[in-house]
């Protein structure tokens, strides 16, 4: 969140200032994955879209439900997703996420891959390079 700058002082000491990035952004992004036992029905984005908000409403009530969540991608052969959310709701969102275990009856777990308030952060994944 922040970070060690260096200055230099009137005696000509170096000193070390201490900077904190106090509000990064309004929304926070997460990489998500919907892990589900092989067969049977994978969600569609709408679908996928409305276990987010199930989620919120099981753990939060008709409060969490309310709360903005964006899919602004989604894969469904990988059940991937990057989600927005108001920065203020990220705990709700990720605490609901992590705590749902059941789609269509059958077991399933979300995985929260990566956060930030930066969405270029999350552009690109070194860990998913093809290099040639």
């Amino acid at each position: 969140r922040g970070g060690m700058a260096l200055s230099e002082s009137v005696a000509g000491a170096t000193t070390f200032e201490r900077r904190v990035l106090r509000s990064a952004g309004e929304h926070h992004y997460l990489r998500v994955r919907l892990e589900l036992p092989d067969g049977g029905a994978r969600p569609n984005v709408a679908q996928f879209k409305q276990l987010v908000v199930s989620a919120l409403r099981e753990l939060h009530g008709e409060a969490g439900a309310a709360l903005p969540v964006d899919v602004l991608t989604y894969e469904e052969k990988t059940l991937s997703a990057l989600l927005r959310v108001v920065s203020s709701g990220l705990v709700k969102l990720w605490s609901a996420l992590t705590l749902l275990g059941f789609y269509q009856n059958r077991r399933c777990a979300f995985r929260v891959l990566q956060t930030s308030p930066f969405l270029l952060a999350l552009a690109g994944n070194s860990r998913e390079l093809v290099l040639d």
